[in-house]
């Protein structure tokens, strides 16, 4: 049986600030547990919920050094689901409100996490065969693997899978506070390694030094090995192509159904689709303060806001289709201020045709997946996006860009050959976007007899970890033989 500890900054149900939390905590679930023994570990924060905490067993607790300093460890664990988590105490590091902060202390911080993971393991007699980081907040367990733990035997053999979940989050920060922090040597922060654009970067050190790079999905595979899309380290990514594997994300098929959904106003099938979706649609109307109308075009927006999402085209579009379309807008999220004040006013300004919940609610967002009739993704650009596949399991149609996943999960309306499972437009451009919007409502509106098949085929499509699920472990078995 081989062993895979997950690394991560944070997993569901105990921390989710995004999708990372989703696929750390679904993977686990999928993978044959007669050949796997998959297990995850991530920070304890203080900002956890609550009511977790009686859940977590103390297991241990030892002292790490972080170049001159000296750092507790304390090491927990619980079990959720069949799924063994461990959970790295330290309350200098993950107190506070929120799991992120300040670059320059977010550094220090998943320093110290990357090397308590790898300091931990022999007290948790856990000699995993192959250890899977996530995104630059782990970027360092390669490296310390490789460097600071190389010389001890229990390490020997481990074997390392490194995956992108965003290029553009990094983890720069100045070279010389980085050396400090983290007391790894002197000449590793070269440009052939730690080094990038003048300064550290966690994420680079994690694609140079492990076994194995993945993204989560095939085209922002080929994407992040382009001048566009590669962040400044698309010379790095198309030199590492021999190692780099685009698997698709998977989502939860357990966590959103819409027959068992337990934050849904109505459950349904794909039998009965077409009735559930109406009543989900009329009750969500009902508690936004919206009007209930069977027939208004609701787009739904769940997603935080920022530009990389397209919120730009969003802003330039809405004084344009809101009056001139029988639509409703039902946004949810949280994120950069500008957006936030952008949909207080257009909520100011047509009380009819939007609502906007700033903040996040997973009810909310489950509710909305299920009354909205069309998603709306228009991202500049999305390494592979959760909300257009959760939103098709419910029988809402993606509006998306053609870009990374959604390019790889939405197949456009062909009204000719009557195929399709959403509408997608290829510039990032506010008119193009525009103009999609309004032929999905023409659809909407005068061909329905497609638009419910194409929402047959949506609900259809198999976005669960089943198929995915299988590639991580043909990775896996790949890595471990060579």
């Amino acid at each position: 049986m081989k062993k895979v500890l997950l690394v991560s900054s944070e997993a569901v149900p105990y921390m989710k600030t995004g999708g990372l939390a989703d696929v750390v905590g679904s993977l686990p679930k999928y993978m044959n547990r007669e050949e796997y023994d998959v297990r995850v570990i991530i920070p304890k924060y203080a900002c956890m919920d609550a009511s977790f905490l009686p859940q977590l067993r103390f297991v241990c607790h030892f002292y790490v050094n972080l170049n001159w300093r000296r750092q507790y460890v304390g090491i927990f664990e619980s079990e959720y689901k069949g799924i063994h988590f461990y959970f790295v105490d330290n309350e200098f590091y993950f107190a506070g409100p929120s799991p992120y902060d300040k670059i320059y202390e977010d550094v220090e911080k998943f320093a110290y996490f990357s090397k308590a993971v790898l300091a931990c393991l022999p007290y948790i007699d856990f000699a995993p065969d192959i250890i899977h980081c996530n995104d630059w907040q782990t970027g360092l367990v390669p490296v310390y693997l490789r460097t600071s733990f190389g010389d001890d035997n229990f390490y020997a053999g481990i074997k390392t899978v490194f995956s992108i979940h965003n290029m553009q989050f990094q983890g720069r920060w100045r070279i010389r506070e980085v050396m400090d922090i983290t007391g790894l040597p002197a000449h590793i922060f070269n440009a052939s390694e730690l080094e990038s654009y003048g300064e550290a970067n966690y994420l680079k050190g994690g694609v140079v030094y492990a076994d194995a790079v993945t993204t989560v999905s095939p085209s922002y595979a080929r994407d992040i090995t382009t001048v566009e899309g590669g962040e400044g380290l698309s010379g790095l990514m198309s030199a590492t192509r021999y190692k780099l594997y685009g698997i698709l994300n998977g989502i939860d098929y357990e966590e959103y159904n819409p027959q068992t959904d337990p934050y849904i106003h109505a459950n349904f099938t794909r039998k009965d689709a077409l009735v559930g979706k109406k009543r989900n649609k009329a009750a969500l109307q009902k508690e936004l303060g919206l009007p209930v109308k069977e027939d208004a075009f609701m787009v739904g927006i769940v997603s935080r806001m920022t530009n990389q999402k397209g919120f730009d085209l969003i802003a330039y579009a809405l004084d344009e289709l809101l009056p001139s379309m029988d639509i409703q807008l039902v946004v949810l999220g949280t994120g950069e201020s500008q957006y936030e004040k952008m949909f207080h006013h257009f909520q100011n300004k047509y009380p009819d045709k939007i609502s906007a919940y700033i903040g996040y609610s997973e009810e909310q967002a489950h509710k909305i997946f299920a009354s909205s009739d069309a998603l709306l993704m228009p991202s500049m650009f999305e390494p592979c996006g959760l909300c257009q596949m959760m939103a098709m399991r419910y029988g809402t149609l993606p509006i998306v860009r053609e870009t990374g996943g959604l390019k790889d999960t939405v197949e456009p309306y062909n009204e000719y050959e009557n195929t399709g499972t959403g509408f997608s437009f290829m510039n990032f451009n506010a008119h193009e976007m525009m103009l999609i919007i309004r032929y999905a409502y023409n659809v909407y509106s005068e061909h329905k007899a497609e638009w419910n098949d194409m929402q047959m085929r949506a609900m259809d499509k198999n976005f669960s970890w089943n198929s995915s699920v299988h590639e991580y472990e043909k990775l896996y078995d790949k890595i471990c033989e060579q």
